[in-house]
């Protein structure tokens, strides 16, 4: 990973003014915070950065922090509108669980992974090394955790590289269909899990979808054979490599940072926490999935987690019932 900080951007006065003056239009005009599209936010100075950091994003580096938001002036829901916002220009929204959340609110809840229909970013437990369901995972920070709660990456690629050098009997393996457990939240006639490869060559490019708890959950399905040896020796290895501080990379979000991550190139990780006492001093991280019209091809598989390969059109959640929505609260 790059030790420099080129991928550190921040706003500048002007681009914060933009983004209140457009939040403001927002609001008076009463738009449906569920409904906000680029053209109902504009940003004519802002804008094309945005586009430029989005194509860095899903075409080089693979992520970039942008820094300097001011969520305390803004409050926690006017945080939430403006965030979105800026997400309208970087994608569209997906929904990111059964209920239909285009914003999701990452706090500890007081509950377990143990319990097989919770979602590891609802505790306060280490998430491990992980993609989520969508082109591009952005996080806006409001506070953070008295002690841990700190963000990691690294690139799916060069652990390719590096199992391709070490041990290319066990990464073929990984190109084999893996089922992995849906927690709960199933679409309509499909699986409670889905079979997706770790790696996926589609169109000349090289795609990653990967989180190891949940593939070891789904083995609870009486149909779902346990990992073998080799899969096991795999997927360890695999584990072993994203967790090599050589190849991954630890960054500190402060209040007002927006992080954008490129799914399929990039894993993430969040470290264990400390939460404050006091609950409105708790850590609180708010989260978009993002579908860009400009995302890559991906193949025909993924459609059984992303609904569609469409650019655009692709990634979340939606299963019977479910209604889209914004919710200020985390619930």
């Amino acid at each position: 990973m790059l030790r420099d900080q080129s991928w550190l951007e921040s706003f500048s006065g002007d681009e914060v003014a933009e983004i209140e003056a457009a939040l403001g239009g927002i609001e008076a005009r009463g738009i449906n915070p569920a409904a906000i599209r680029a053209e109902d936010f504009p940003l004519p100075g802002l804008g094309p950065r945005l586009a430029r950091i989005r194509t860095e994003v899903l075409d080089g580096r693979g992520f970039a922090l942008l820094r300097g938001l001011p969520v305390a002036r803004w409050g926690s829901r006017q945080s939430a509108i403006a965030f979105l916002g800026l997400g309208s220009h970087l994608g569209s929204a997906r929904s990111q669980n059964a209920k239909g959340h285009l914003l999701g609110h990452v706090k500890d809840m007081g509950l377990s992974s143990d319990d097989p229909n919770v979602r590891i970013y609802q505790t306060h437990e280490r998430q491990t090394f992980h993609t989520d369901s969508s082109d591009i995972v952005g996080l806006l920070c409001l506070q953070v955790a008295k002690a841990g709660g700190h963000s990691a990456l690294v690139s799916s690629v060069t652990m390719f590289n590096e199992m391709r050098r070490r041990r290319p009997d066990l990464l073929i393996l990984l190109f084999d269909p893996i089922e992995t457990d849906r927690r709960g939240e199933v679409p309509v006639g499909e699986k409670p899990y889905f079979t997706i490869p770790t790696y996926n060559w589609h169109a000349g490019r090289l795609t990653a979808i990967y989180q190891r708890q949940y593939i070891e959950s789904a083995r609870r399905f009486p149909e779902v054979p346990p990992l073998s040896e080799a899969q096991r020796e795999a997927y360890d290895l695999f584990d072993a490599l994203a967790n090599d501080p050589a190849l991954n990379f630890h960054m500190e979000l402060q209040p007002g940072d927006v992080q954008l991550v490129h799914n399929h190139t990039l894993l993430h990780d969040r470290t264990a926490f400390e939460d404050w006492a006091d609950h409105a001093r708790r850590r609180h991280l708010l989260r978009l999935w993002l579908a860009p019209r400009e995302a890559r091809p991906l193949p025909p598989v993924f459609a059984q987690r992303y609904g569609s390969v469409e650019p655009g059109a692709r990634g979340g959640i939606i299963v019977p019932g479910t209604q889209l929505t914004v919710p200020f609260e985390a619930v």
